[in-house]
């Protein structure tokens, strides 16, 4: 999967990186190397399912697609 990121430069030195299509999906870092890092995992973290989110009706199927 391949997303695009904003990085900008802070205020106060550092970067800050967010993920347009994912909205809240934010983190930063001193260095660019390092706020690229961070958001590799905020992204992870977003798109991790929680187990309070599976909550099926009767016959629904549970699948996973490659996108």
């Amino acid at each position: 999967m391949r997303l695009k990121v904003i990085l900008e430069p802070s205020d106060e030195g550092g970067y800050t990186v967010y993920v347009p299509s994912l909205p809240g999906c934010i983190s930063e870092g001193d260095t660019r190397e390092e706020a690229l890092k961070n958001i590799h995992e905020a992204i992870d973290l977003y798109l991790e399912p929680v187990e309070d989110d599976l909550v099926f009706v009767k016959n629904a199927e549970l699948l996973e697609i490659a996108v």
